[in-house]
């Protein structure tokens, strides 16, 4: 079974995952993953499609047809199954008000112990009384075997208070 990696942007309007889905569907392929979420104004759209080779590589021609009609940038990358060694999945949470290098911090902090992120969102708010900006960042780490989680969060908990950040790690 083949697997592609698709990426399209495009102007935010009904209808996006319907003409997507609707593509992949034609071809018998099937959607794996995916995420989807409207930013700013755009649509962007990150899934993983699978089945029959040619029917991928003619996935990606329609896609081409498609996103000239519908305005829409895409990307289409062949891909393989992922091996990855055996890890232990945590959930980190960070609050804290608004300023940049927030996500920088922390996927520094975890790829320096050569800790994984597989999964990152980010959210801005405003505070319901001031109006003051802030931050939530949540993200799924793999945790390799041999890092013991205490200690891994003992040395998160001391990051955070450094850098004036509410933040938690847990084992999932």
């Amino acid at each position: 079974m083949a697997k592609a990696v698709i990426s399209t942007i495009g102007r935010d309007r009904p209808g996006i995952v319907n003409d997507l889905s609707e593509a992949v569907s034609r071809l018998h392929l099937s959607i794996e993953d995916s995420r989807m979420a409207v930013l700013g104004g755009e649509f962007a759209v990150l899934m993983s499609v699978s089945g029959d080779a040619a029917a991928l590589r003619e996935l990606d021609r329609q896609l081409a047809e498609l996103a000239r009609a519908a305005d829409f940038a895409y990307l289409f990358r062949p891909t393989e199954a992922r091996s990855a060694a055996p890890s232990l999945p945590c959930q980190v949470r960070v609050v804290a008000m608004d300023h940049p290098g927030i996500v920088h911090g922390v996927a520094k902090f975890f790829s320096s112990r050569g800790i994984n992120i597989r999964d990152l969102e980010t959210e801005t708010e405003h505070a319901a009384h001031t109006g003051t900006p802030i931050f939530n960042l949540s993200l799924t780490v793999e945790v390799p075997a041999g890092i013991r989680i205490g200690q891994l969060r003992a040395e998160f908990e001391n990051y955070c208070d450094d850098e004036g950040l509410d933040g938690t790690l847990a084992s999932v």
